[in-house]
């Protein structure tokens, strides 16, 4: 039996007065989502634990059956492997945003403008550079999508436990990295970051880009803020945990690489792009013409996020409509005799807020011989009724499993 797991990143949320005490979920029109919910088992589910809001990492190494509390080693190194670079186990890898600061490096805006052309002239520019005092170490750069980039640190004795550089507001410095422990490894790494961050900023105030984008009334790409340092963690692959093939169907670099992590083969989906504007319908084509050669197909959606994070409500219930086109087109196109589809988010993300909370997310799950319960509807408050109740995050994946016959039993 086959399993298609559909994550709407951060389309669970709040009532919220924009739409009128309710939910986007509850607003949005999702009759294909909403069959899911009829014709299946309904719960809601803690990512990492009840009031603790996860970061999109955490939370979808939890959905994949990974406990983050004992796995989790920071974001970099997902970035750097869904950015199609080669991480090794002793880098030390970081996700990076394109800038522009001002000349006392104060950060002006995070995201440079959200550039969309030249990122990778200019990750090209800083990719393979020497630094002054750090001659051994190699410094590889990507670019990955709109201003953001991936940067991986190869060489000896290299640590993963600094500091950002990255204040992750404007109108602060870009930060002087430190070491958070001891060690002379972590003490090591934040001399290298920081010249790292001096040198990319020198390289990047002379690029003929940021001249350009000058001369056009743009802002300059003119530093790198970098975060999340991390190393690859140390799991069983997936295959070897439940002994099945796995797919996923994702635009966004750090999903891919978490995925990649574990054992999931990675696809291309011309239309997919991680933001507002990708197409999901091409993304639910992908799933289904792969669905034959894997046991096992997670599909991820970005938009509901991003739509989150800026506030705008009904972009999001547009993105929770556009993730239901998808849906439709499983339902229309796979045997539902023989295949276990669930529908979730990996996070509750806050409109009002504009960041993550740590509310539970909506569940449904529909297959053959599922205990099919009475709720009609995907919702956070709806699906709260069903049978499954609250479960944790990390359960998910075994539950699909066991579904699909592919557990094991525990005891004699």
């Amino acid at each position: 039996m086959k399993v298609i797991l559909i994550i709407g990143d951060g389309i669970s949320d709040r009532p919220t007065r924009v739409l009128n005490g309710k939910t986007p979920l509850q607003v949005a029109e999702t009759p294909s989502i909403d069959a899911i919910a009829r014709r299946g088992i309904c719960g809601i589910v803690d990512p990492i634990s009840p009031g603790i809001p996860p970061g999109s990492d955490t939370a979808l190494l939890a959905l994949l059956g990974y406990n983050p509390l004992q796995t989790y080693t920071g974001r970099g190194a997902f970035e750097a492997l869904g950015g199609g670079l080669e991480v090794r186990e002793s880098d030390v890898s970081f996700r990076g945003n394109f800038a522009t600061v001002n000349d006392e490096l104060t950060v002006v805006d995070r995201r440079a403008g959200r550039i969309m052309r030249g990122g990778e002239a200019l990750a090209e520019a800083l990719n393979g550079v020497k630094l002054e005092g750090f001659p051994e170490v190699n410094v590889i750069v990507k670019h990955t999508v709109e201003h953001r980039l991936a940067l991986v640190l190869r060489g000896l004795n290299l640590s993963r436990m600094v500091s950002d550089s990255d204040p992750h507001q404007e109108n602060l410095p870009i930060q002087t990295v430190h070491p958070l422990d001891a060690s002379s490894e972590a003490s090591r790494t934040a001399c290298i970051v920081n010249a790292v961050s001096k040198r990319f900023h020198e390289i990047l105030t002379n690029h003929s880009i940021n001249a350009a984008r000058r001369e056009n009334g743009l802002l300059p790409a003119n530093a790198v803020l970098l975060r999340g340092a991390g190393t690859l963690p140390q799991v069983k692959p997936i295959i070897e945990k439940y002994g099945v093939q796995a797919l996923v169907v994702a635009a966004g670099p750090m999903y891919r690489g978490i995925c990649r992590s574990v054992g999931f083969d990675v696809i291309d989906v011309p239309g997919a792009t991680g933001t507002v504007g990708t197409d999901t319908v091409a993304k639910a084509k992908a799933a289904v013409e792969n669905l034959p050669g894997y046991d096992y197909v997670l599909i991820h959606v970005k938009g509901g996020d991003n739509a989150s994070h800026d506030g705008d409500a009904e972009q999001k219930v547009r993105m929770v409509e556009k993730i239901d086109a998808l849906v439709k087109h499983i339902l229309d196109n796979v045997d539902v005799e023989s295949v276990f589809i669930a529908f979730t988010a990996d996070h509750t993300t806050s409109l009002e807020l504009r960041k993550h909370v740590g509310d539970p997310v909506p569940l449904a799950i529909m297959g053959p011989g599922v205990r099919a319960d009475s709720v009609e509807k995907y919702s956070e408050i709806d699906c709260a009724q069903g049978g499954l109740g609250r479960i944790r995050g990390v359960d998910l994946t075994p539950i699909l499993m066991d579904l699909a016959g592919n557990s094991k039993k525990f005891g004699a």
